[in-house]
Formats: C-alpha cells, structure tokens, sequence
C-alpha cells in the first residue's frame, strides 16, 4: 500500500447503492474493503453518512421532513442503528469499531480540537476503526459543518490523514455536469484548485445526500492545503479502496499542496475565521515570497468585529484568499492603526502588541 493514515468518506448515495434504503450489500462490501486495508497496516478512519436514513427505515418515515428538529429526531433513532451494522459487519474481521461524533465547535476550540486529535489518534494506535459523523442530534446552525465532505477534510486534518477518499454515485470529477452534458470528460487529476475547478463542479447534488460535487471540492481544497492527497471515486467501482490505496489512477486526484503543515497551523486552517482583512500588494509579495509578518502598513481594509486572537481571513484586494492568521489587535484597534507604520501605533493608540498585524509565527500561507 502506498499510503499509511487513510480517511475515507462514505455518502449516504454510495450506502445506498442508489434505492431508498441502506445497502446491506454494499455495506459488506465496502467494510470487507477496509478490513483489508486495516490488514495490510493502515490507519483507517471511516466519516460515515446514512444516520438519518437509518432512523427513516426504523420509523418507516420517507417523505421529505423539514426543520432541524425532526431530522435531529431521525439522526437520534438512526446513529445507533448505524453504529450496530458497523459493529456487526467489522466484528466478521474481528476489528474494533468507535463512534466518534464531532461538531464544528469541537474543531473551533483549540483545546477541543486537540482532545479530539488525541482521542482518535489513541484509537488508531489500539488499531480501532474510528467511525465519524456529525453529531446531527445536537447541532444547530452556528456550529453545524453541514455536510460529510467537509467533515471528513477536517477529521483528515485532525489526524494528519495522507489520503482522504470521497466516495460518491459519480466517477469524479468532470469537465461538466454529465447528467446534463453527454460528452462531458473525467479529469483525473488536479493539482491546484481555482475558480476554474470550482465552476466545473456545478450546483448542489442529487438524491438524499447533503453534499453535491462543490462541496467536495471545498473540502478537497481544504484537505489539500493541509498536506492530504484527496481523491473522489465512484464508491460502485470494483475494489476501489483496495485499488486506490494501492496506488491506481481512479476517479479524479487532487495533489496535496504542503507536506508537513504543525499541528497548530492545521488547527488554523479547520477553524472558521472570525473577521478579514485586505492587503495591499506590498503585502501580499512580504508574506508570499519573504516569509514576513503582516504589518499594519500594508492592511488596507478590515471587514467583521473580532477579539484580539482570532482567526482572520487574510486576502487581496481582488478577494483572493492569501493566508490565515491569528490577530494580534482587535477589529477596532486594527482599523484604527492600519495604513500605519509599526512605530507610530503606540502614538496612535496609546499602546501596543507589537509591530504586525499577524506576526509570522501566527501565519499559514495558503497556496
């Protein structure tokens, strides 16, 4: 195998084989396809859809529901359902299983994040099979991910994954819509994700999935900034766990972008920015070609009300994303002192952190 630490997103189209129920079938085979990677001495994580699909089928339930509540109710009854098939069909290989279940708050945190890294990197080195979902039973909007494919980008983060699989009703990634368009291209690979790429990946997708093709090219763009190769295939394709981790051209491959990326800028990148700010060209050459430290001389806008500390968005002025950082003034502070130059913020505020807006240290480049 030419990988070591695997994720491996399952969507609720591919567990479903394409009917309206789970595919016991399917679920066979896809775990008798992780068994053997777990065989052959991967770490393998499993982010898992289906939990609502499951407490369908308990309830008999197929209409269309709408509102968090009821969706929290099928999630409820389903999770566990998941979870036993899970144990059922991994107990034939005589593999562990966990349930771990994440909000994007518990990635937000800092100390949240790292005891969720540890939890699940303690359960890889015990060589047990983490099973991944959101824990759609207790989030609400503002700290939902809202959908697998980003979840699993993130868990792959989270655990230094070199390989994330998205397994999906689709062969990859296309140069159009091939429902809609009949001489449509699979690309096999991509090495950097731009607004070309993401124009190709069209609206939201079909069946009972919460996720289309754009929202695996963002989470393909985030998986990929943060050193994991990211492949999308079509979860019917025979052995195509097997066959992807050993190296074969299936399905489109998105070439990860920094290998090596700390933990802590990891932490970086998975955390929703709380503010932005705008950066002249000056800048944007400092921090891309010299490694240097935001200063305020260069910020030229700064847009949300953010803490000394957060996370900032850090772009150009044609919105462009250039870095993340960690702000080392607040929004009002920042907007009061940019344009300056380091010497003068004392005068200006009657303090001061010191000279940069982000300091280096607290900086990850995005490519």
């Amino acid at each position: 195998m030419n990988y070591h630490r695997v994720v491996v997103k399952l969507g609720t189209n591919v567990l479903t084989a394409g009917g309206p129920k789970l595919s016991r079938p399917r679920l066979v085979d896809l775990v008798r396809q992780l068994a053997r990677l777990h065989g052959a001495g991967l770490d393998v994580v499993v982010v898992s859809s289906g939990a609502v699909l499951a407490g369908r089928e308990r309830l008999n339930l197929y209409e269309r529901v709408k509102g968090i509540p009821l969706k929290q109710m099928l999630a409820a009854v389903g999770q566990g359902r998941l979870m036993q098939l899970y144990h059922q069909l991994f107990d034939l290989y005589d593999i562990p299983v966990a349930q771990a279940l994440l909000t994007r708050a518990d990635l937000a945190d800092r100390t949240r994040y790292l005891n969720a890294r540890n939890t699940l990197l303690a359960l890889l080195e015990r060589r047990v099979i983490p099973i991944v979902n959101e824990n759609d039973v207790v989030g609400v909007e503002e700290i939902r991910i809202g959908d697998n494919d980003n979840l699993s980008a993130l868990v792959s983060n989270l655990i230094d994954a070199d390989l994330l699989v998205m397994l999906t009703d689709a062969a990859g990634l296309f140069t159009a819509d091939p429902r809609k368009v009949p001489d449509a291209v699979l690309i096999p690979e991509v090495l950097h994700i731009d607004d070309r790429v993401r124009a190709m990946a069209g609206g939201v997708g079909t069946g009972r999935g919460t996720g289309g093709m754009l929202t695996k090219i963002q989470a393909a763009d985030l998986a990929t900034q943060t050193g994991t190769t990211t492949i999308i295939a079509a979860g019917a394709e025979p052995e195509v766990l097997t066959r992807l981790a050993a190296g074969e051209a299936l399905g489109t491959r998105f070439a990860a972008q920094k290998p090596g990326v700390e933990s802590r800028k990891r932490w970086m990148m998975a955390e929703p920015a709380r503010g932005v700010v705008v950066v002249d060209d000056g800048a944007v050459t400092a921090l891309r070609e010299r490694g240097k430290s935001l200063l305020p001389a260069g910020v030229v806008q700064v847009q949300g009300d953010f803490s000394r500390g957060a996370l900032l968005r850090v772009c150009d002025r044609e919105g462009h994303d250039i870095a993340r950082g960690l702000a080392n003034y607040a929004a009002g502070d920042l907007r009061t002192i940019m344009s300056l130059q380091s010497g003068d913020i004392e005068a200006r505020l009657g303090y001061d952190y010191g000279g940069a807006a982000i300091h280096r240290n607290n900086l990850v480049l995005l490519s």
